[in-house]
């Protein structure tokens, strides 16, 4: 059959286009990865991702993570898991190293068949967000009413994470596009609104750069609970509910961040030639 073959995947409903390059490379053009990515007129996904050949022998392999929009970004911790599951199922192994532009990920499945990426530090300086001028990242201080204050984490991408009463009841589709390009955030920044529903457990919507509001966001949901624990209304482990499902979240002593959850094989199909 003509065309490339792929693999249809996602993480709490944060959906994915798989396509293999590690034998026969595959350089989509952002237009390229648009169509593909498009609901209507490609296959339609959240991210597309491209497994390739890891330069470093410590990597069991690449992942390029192509936004909806056509732009590259450095991080996305549902893809992380999903593409983990694919090594994890080749090799046999329970723990991988998925190599990607914002460092090296360590993901390891656990007994109940969650999947657990160590998404690596959070960075919390205002130069690694990054911001376009020196800012408190805990008290960053801009505001959209009736959003204010964020905590801006970078992990592996920038976000911008508001507290607020009551989460779903924020008009994020509108406020989103304007705080995404807001001039602090010169690289764009992911936003999210949070709320407390428990003791460590929160409830979080985000609108990320580049795609618009999703179903999940497994760095979005790392920031938020970063953001929580510096602001004293969490502990360090918490559960954070999206739109597709929970999260657990562990910000660990040496800064790094696990974050556990599942994954899901959708369907596999090829790329019509037409489309590439």
């Amino acid at each position: 059959m003509n065309g490339r073959s792929f693999v249809k995947m996602h993480g709490l409903g944060n959906d994915f286009v798989v396509i293999d390059a590690r034998e026969e490379a595959f350089t989509p053009t952002e237009d390229q990865s648009r169509l593909i990515a498009d609901r209507r007129f490609g296959i339609g996904c959240d991210q597309f991702i491209i497994i390739e050949k890891s330069q470093n022998p410590n990597a069991n392999a690449f992942m390029r993570i192509k936004n909806a929009d056509g732009s590259e970004v450095g991080a996305c911790g549902n893809a992380t898991r999903c593409i983990a599951s694919i090594l994890m199922n080749e090799t046999g192994q329970d723990t991988v190293t998925v190599e990607t532009l914002a460092g090296f990920l360590k993901v390891s499945k656990e007994e109940n068949g969650l999947i657990t990426a160590n998404m690596g530090p959070a960075l919390l300086d205002w130069k690694d967000i990054p911001l376009s001028e020196e800012r408190d990242t805990l008290n960053t201080g801009i505001k959209l009413p009736p959003l204010r204050n964020p905590v801006c984490v970078n992990m592996g991408n920038p976000h911008a994470v508001f507290f607020v009463e009551d989460a779903e009841a924020i008009e994020l589709e509108a406020l989103g596009p304007r705080l995404e390009h807001h001039p602090l955030f010169p690289e764009l920044a992911n936003i999210s609104v949070a709320s407390l529903v428990g003791d460590n457990h929160i409830r979080l919507r985000v609108f990320e750069r580049g795609v618009g509001i999703t179903s999940a966001c497994g760095s979005g949901a790392c920031a938020a609970a970063v953001a929580a624990s510096r602001r004293g209304l969490t502990d360090k482990k918490v559960q954070v509910d999206l739109d597709g499902g929970p999260l657990f979240i562990h910000w660990q002593e040496d800064n790094t961040v696990l974050m556990t959850g599942p994954v899901s094989k959708v369907f596999e199909g090829h790329i019509a030639p037409e489309l590439l």
